[in-house]
């Protein structure tokens, strides 16, 4: 059965947003809802805001990967957002919610737990 994934915030001349998408289109992951990263912005406080109702965070930069319990041993917001927000000040790009989970970035091993 294919995996849902609730939220996508896409940028389309993306490097890692194109890997991403080469990787979860093609195991046949739905998409209910995708942002414009170019048309929408979220800084820093609105990324926070995104995290209501989502118990892990998974953040990638190339092979490393960090994962944050956010219902046992939630980090403070500093923490968060130097996972969450990129060289820009805004939201990195790609971020997907899936359930009651966030990745930000992208590696395939985490993709895989996730999204299969």
């Amino acid at each position: 059965m294919a995996k849902t994934i609730d939220w996508l915030y896409f940028r389309k001349s993306c490097v890692t947003c194109k890997r991403a998408k080469g990787w979860f289109e093609p195991a046949g992951c739905i998409v209910k809802e995708t942002v414009d990263a170019v048309k929408v912005r979220l800084g820093p406080d609105e990324a926070l805001e995104l995290l209501a109702g989502i118990d892990t965070v998974i953040a990638m930069r190339g092979a490393k990967v960090e994962s944050f319990d956010l219902k046992k041993d939630r980090p403070d917001d500093e923490t968060l957002l130097a996972k969450l927000i990129g060289p820009s000040g805004n939201l990195r790009a790609p971020t997907l919610k899936v359930g009651r989970t966030m990745l930000v970035g992208f590696n395939e091993d985490a993709y895989a737990k996730v999204l299969k």
